[in-house]
């Protein structure tokens, strides 16, 4: 056979690959194996906000301490992220994936083995963060952004959705099984079940995405130059501000989803009718993910932050006039409703505004800061609780973070704006 004239197209040689699977049948069929393997991947994120209560009084530490392990998954989550980002933009998301399942599978149990609180933090940290969960959050959501045009917002959140569905379904089974079976043997559960169920979806992911072609012109109407110059800033310094926004708003996420099932059970409601407030945040996050999606489509990934910060700050400051049951689970469902949008708004500013082929690394950098934001939250609420014995001062402090995400969104989309002017300015009559 002769081979192929010099004027072949990669598309012509592998029309399999071609541009034409954006948002295709098989991109959507793809969505949903995304959304199945964040769902699952979730649980390393959640299990342990459940288990606080018990690990806490079993190897006889502080608050603080007993949320160690839940920070270090997150910086490991975080971490994490940025290499699964890079090792998906190499060679594919399923790589990645793969090695997720693994980590999970072993994370879970050599955490059910641990004998002390340090080599349980550990396991969370190293296995169940830095190699399992980061696997299946940064990278799929990049994944995600490059099959779709017309509705990457609204994709990016349904697969953004498989990670709070997780939260939602995950506490109330966890919760279950601890109280029939102790957390260790829950755990080791856990570590099979994701094993098997990640590394048989993964399987479903070996295409590698089709080559994306960026947008000159943002989903808000706004130039949204994806070029050496977002927001007229460098790369370094526009995912600086970014990463800082990052941070902030997740550091006023993490104290109601961290330490609620601990709030209800000091303020004498129980640890189960805290995981069904967790539970319940959640599922609310779900529909705030979807609905923020659509919005994104309209209005732009900025204007959707904006949006989703002023919306947060209200929920937070709900918690503390109102603390009695029915009123914690209307705020908790108010809570997730608010909140569920703020993350998947970030990969849809960088895939608006940076170049499309460095989609997996800077997604990933920009969810490592949001998850190191959710350790730093998850541990500050609760050294702020062991130092004036009550969530009120904890609360506040995430009220004062939520502005600053606030404050750095404004100025970007100021910037947007201003550039705007000057181009229809310099533009001749």
């Amino acid at each position: 056979m002769s081979p192929p004239p010099a004027s072949t197209t990669p598309a012509q040689l592998h029309p399999q690959d071609s541009s034409s699977l954006v948002d295709s049948r098989y991109a959507v069929m793809r969505l949903m194996v995304t959304l199945a393997l964040m769902t699952v991947g979730a649980c390393g994120m959640y299990v342990v906000a459940v288990v606080l209560p018990a690990v806490q009084a079993e190897f006889g530490v502080t608050r603080a301490d007993a949320s160690i392990p839940y920070t270090l998954l997150m910086i490991g989550f975080g971490v994490g992220g940025v290499m699964m980002g890079r090792l998906a933009d190499r060679f594919g998301v399923m790589v990645p994936l793969l090695i997720g399942a693994t980590g999970l599978g072993l994370g879970f149990a050599l955490a059910a083995t641990a004998g002390n609180i340090w080599m349980f933090s550990l396991a969370h940290g190293l296995l169940i963060g830095f190699l399992g969960s980061a696997a299946t959050f940064a990278p799929l959501l990049a994944d995600t952004s490059l099959w779709f045009v017309r509705r990457r917002g609204f994709a990016v959140a349904v697969c953004a959705s498989g990670n709070y569905l997780g939260g939602a379904i995950w506490p109330p089974i966890v919760q279950h099984f601890v109280e029939s079976v102790g957390w260790r043997q829950t755990y080791l559960g856990l570590g099979i079940f994701s094993f098997v169920a990640m590394a048989g979806l993964a399987l479903l992911m070996r295409k590698r995405p089709p080559l994306a072609v960026a947008s000159s012109v943002g989903n808000s109407g706004l130039p949204a130059t994806a070029s050496s110059m977002p927001f007229g800033l460098s790369p370094g310094a526009a995912q600086t501000l970014l990463c800082v926004a990052s941070v902030a708003c997740c550091v006023a996420m993490a104290m109601p989803q961290v330490h609620i099932v601990s709030y209800c059970t000091d303020l004498g409601y129980g640890a189960a009718r805290g995981a069904e407030m967790l539970s319940l945040m959640l599922a609310c996050g779900v529909v705030s993910r979807l609905v923020s999606g659509a919005i994104c489509d309209r209005i732009g990934g900025l204007r959707t932050l904006m949006l989703g910060s002023v919306l947060q700050g209200i929920a937070l400051l709900l918690f503390l006039p109102f603390d009695g049951l029915v009123s914690l689970y209307v705020i908790a469902a108010l809570f997730g409703l608010f909140q569920g949008g703020l993350v998947p708004a970030y990969a849809i500013i960088v895939r608006e505004y940076f170049e499309p082929a460095e989609a997996g690394a800077r997604v990933g950098t920009v969810i490592m800061a949001s998850l190191l934001g959710m350790a730093l939250g998850g541990w500050m609420s609760g050294k702020v609780f062991d130092l004036t014995g009550s969530y009120h001062a904890a609360f506040l402090n995430g009220v004062a973070w939520n502005l600053l995400n606030f404050s750095i969104a404004f100025f970007l989309l100021w910037r947007v704006r201003r550039m705007a002017r000057d181009a229809r300015t310099a533009q001749p009559a």
